[in-house]
């Protein structure tokens, strides 16, 4: 039986690096939507829609739990398919809680990038106003960054720029920890590193989800699959070339990941 991890398109693969290192006794199918990518531009309603059209194709395979590996998805879907499917079903949300811990004594505040729909959501909401008890969390949308990572879109200068312009009307020495609340932003941690004043932190959800899943799933008694780390990719427009592509991208993230290794990167 495998672990499926799901989001709308490469974001995803953020999730999936960090569980090969976790549960690397686990066998895992990823599936993107990518008949629908960006779910983060969406209505809630879409989202819900897509999530259930993507699971019923995930369901062909043998599955012992589901990683919804996209916030946009946790928020909009993820209560609803609890109450109908008795496998574990692990969430994401952006890790607001540790960087207000890391900053409420520093005087620093903290940024959270994420889609528009995130941000918009009352699951973001009702987490930032039981958390933030300081009021230092500010909300920055990057829409645009999705379509970047989908179309593997990683030249420094194209995105420096971007980043540039969205980050220009804060004052970043102010803060003290960048959030990355979507999964596909972490492909860009090496570029945020060096432009991001040096005592800035940034972290994402990523290590929090795998620990609560490897969590459930010991709590179940599903751990151990005599799996190897295998890994199999589908997505739901089945077009050959996007598969390839998420095994480039996934190989890509990995080997920046090891170069990074020793960076104060965390989450």
């Amino acid at each position: 039986m495998r672990i499926a991890l799901f989001d709308s398109g490469l974001g995803g693969l953020t999730v999936l690096s960090e569980a090969v290192k976790q549960l690397p006794e686990e066998d895992f199918l990823f599936f993107a939507d990518t008949l629908h990518v960006p779910y983060g531009t969406k209505t809630k309603e879409q989202v819900q829609d897509f999530v259930r059209e993507s699971l019923n194709q995930i369901l062909q395979e043998d599955i012992k739990a589901l990683v919804i590996a996209c916030n946009t998805a946790t928020g909009a879907a993820a209560a609803e398919l609890r109450r109908e499917y008795n496998f574990p079903i692990i969430g994401m949300e952006p890790a607001v809680k540790p960087a207000v811990e890391m900053n409420r004594d520093t005087g620093k505040r903290v940024l959270v990038a994420a889609t528009p729909l995130t941000l918009h959501q009352s699951k973001y909401t009702q987490l930032v106003s039981r958390v933030d008890d300081h009021s230092i969390v500010d909300s920055l949308p990057l829409p645009e960054l999705v379509a970047y990572c989908e179309a593997m879109q990683f030249d420094p200068d194209v995105i420096e720029a971007y980043f540039r312009e969205k980050f220009a009307p804060y004052d970043l020495n102010d803060y003290g920890t960048l959030v990355l609340g979507c999964t596909h932003f972490p492909f860009y941690k090496p570029l945020l590193r060096r432009i991001l004043p040096a005592h800035m932190d940034i972290i994402d959800g990523s290590r929090g989800t795998v620990r609560r899943l490897r969590q459930v799933l010991a709590e179940r008694k599903l751990l151990g699959s005599k799996g190897n780390g295998d890994i199999r990719f589908a997505c739901s427009s089945r077009e050959p070339e996007y598969l390839r592509k998420m095994q480039q991208a996934f190989e890509l993230y990995r080997s920046r990941e090891t170069v990074n290794e020793g960076e104060k990167v965390t989450g």
